[in-house]
C-alpha cells in the first residue's frame, strides 16, 4: 500500500521532480497527494501540474504567526489525506503545530553535511570555508533549523577555487538519489528513531553499483 505524502517547496522543485519520476517508475511506494508552496511563482507547482498532482499555494506573509501558517498547512494536507511530509527546498522553519500533526513523518533534504553548514546556503558556505568534502543530508525535521536526526548522507569531493555553481550541481545530482531513497525507507516502515540515531532495517534489495567518487551512508539500494 502506498504512503500518502505531500511535498513542500519554495522554488524550482528539481528534488520534487526526482520524487515524481521515481514514483512514476514504480520505485517509490508513495502517493503524492499534494504539492504545497509558500511562493506563488514557484516552478515546482508547474512541475506538479504537468503530472496531474494537486497543488496549493499559501503565502506565509498572510498570517500573523508561524503557528497560524502551519495550522492552515496542516488543515490543507489533512483534507488531502496526507500522512507524511517531504520538505524539498521549503524555506520555512516549521513549528510543533505542524510536527505534532505528522509525528515522526516529516523529512527534509539539506545541501550540506550536517551539522556543518546549516542554513540557506549550505553549498556556498562549504565552498567558502574551503572544505574537501561537501554533500547533502536527509534528516527528520524538528523545531530547530536543519537539526533533526539524520537518515542518510552523501559526500562528494570539493575542489580548491572551484566555481560554487559546479559544486552545487554535483551535490544536486546526489540529492536526487538520496531523497527518494529516504522516502522509500520511510514509506516501507524501515526507519526508527532512537534519540539522535536513525536505524534502518536490513534490506534484501541489492545495493546500487558503487561509485568511488562519492560516499553514501547508509548505502543506496538498486534503483536509486
Amino acid at each position: 500500500m502506498s504512503l500518502p505524502v505531500a511535498v513542500l517547496i519554495s522554488g524550482g522543485g528539481s528534488n520534487l521532480q526526482s520524487i515524481i519520476d521515481k514514483t512514476e517508475q514504480g520505485i517509490l511506494d508513495v502517493d503524492i497527494r499534494m504539492v504545497l508552496s509558500n511562493r506563488a511563482g514557484a516552478y515546482g507547482l508547474v512541475r506538479a501540474e504537468k503530472h496531474g498532482i494537486p497543488t496549493a499555494t499559501l503565502n506565509h506573509k498572510d498570517f500573523g504567526s508561524r503557528e497560524e501558517f502551519d495550522s492552515e498547512m496542516v488543515r490543507i494536507l489533512k483534507d488531502a489525506g496526507v500522512e507524511a511530509v517531504v520538505m524539498a527546498g521549503f524555506m520555512r522553519i516549521i513549528t510543533p503545530v505542524f510536527l505534532n500533526a505528522f509525528p515522526g513523518r516529516v523529512i527534509n533534504i539539506h545541501p550540506a553535511l550536517l551539522p556543518s553548514f546549516a542554513g540557506v546556503d549550505g553549498q556556498g558556505d562549504a565552498a567558502e570555508y574551503g572544505v574537501r568534502l561537501a554533500g547533502c543530508t536527509v534528516h527528520f525535521v524538528d523545531e530547530k533549523m536543519d537539526h533533526g536526526a539524520i537518515i542518510i548522507q552523501c559526500a562528494v569531493p570539493a575542489y580548491p577555487g572551484e566555481d560554487v555553481e559546479e559544486l552545487r550541481k554535483r551535490i544536486l545530482v546526489q540529492e536526487h538519489r538520496v531523497l527518494p531513497q529516504a522516502i522509500q525507507w520511510l514509506a516501507t516502515g524501515r526507519l526508527s528513531m532512537h534519540g539522535r540515531f536513525v536505524r534502518l532495517d536490513e534490506s534484501s534489495i541489492p545495493a546500487a553499483p558503487a561509485d568511488c567518487t562519492i560516499l553514501v551512508n547508509p548505502p543506496l539500494e538498486q534503483g536509486f
